[in-house]
């Protein structure tokens, strides 16, 4: 017996808005200066918005990503450049302010969620609570009153993908499901968050094709 479709209180909904509660899945991945999203610095975001195919199938649609300058005072380990490889000081980084990154981000988020027909996003990261910290730290620091993500519901492909494939690192899961994965393009915010969005759209439509909700067309 096949799955009936969850309930939604929103009439002539989009699919995207029906497959997912009126939510649209947005992937985020942060490079950060450490693990306190409360003092650490936010040194790169990107986000990669979804779209939904005439057979029902998640892909990715758009990446949105920007290089940050730390905002004033932040703290900034240097075990953490050494594990991205970000140089601060590097003429190509192109860095911009906080509030400007994350005002053009969040403008480009909430214009999907209106394309999509949803009412909300909700974020999607492999150990999707780091992410989901310091962007709500950054919003909160700049004063950003329209914050389009549900502020602590989210999707974690870590967990999604140890149900699926048996396994939680992003470069090993990917392996796994077939997507390609660069080591050494890896810990960059766009790369990962791209590749997450591949694994995330994977899972889901995998689910998809195993006969859950939407049942295939």
């Amino acid at each position: 017996m096949k799955p009936s479709p969850p309930e939604f209180e929103k009439d002539n909904a989009s699919p995207m808005a029906q497959r997912f509660r009126g939510f649209l899945p947005v992937v985020v991945d942060v490079e950060t200066g450490g693990f306190n999203c409360a003092r650490d610095a936010l040194l790169e975001v990107a986000a990669v918005t979804l779209t939904m195919d005439s057979n029902g199938l998640i892909i990715p649609e758009q990446t949105l990503e920007f290089h940050v300058d730390p905002f004033e005072g932040a703290n900034i380990e240097q075990s953490a450049l050494d594990f991205t490889g970000i140089d601060l000081d590097s003429e190509t980084r192109l860095a911009i302010p906080e509030e400007m990154a994350m005002t053009e981000l969040l403008q480009g988020i909430r214009r999907a969620v209106r394309q999509q027909g949803c009412t909300r996003a909700v974020m999607v990261g492999h150990n999707a609570h780091f992410d989901l910290g310091f962007v709500n730290a950054a919003i909160e620091r700049c004063d950003i009153k329209r914050n389009p993500f549900h502020p602590f519901s989210c999707f974690d492909t870590a967990t999604l993908s140890g149900l699926a494939y048996g396994h939680t690192v992003l470069a090993k899961t990917c392996q796994l499901a077939g997507i390609e994965f660069s080591n050494s393009a890896a810990h960059s915010a766009a790369y990962d968050a791209e590749k997450t969005a591949e694994l995330f759209c994977n899972i889901v439509n995998r689910w998809h094709n195993l006969g859950g909700w939407p049942p295939p067309l």
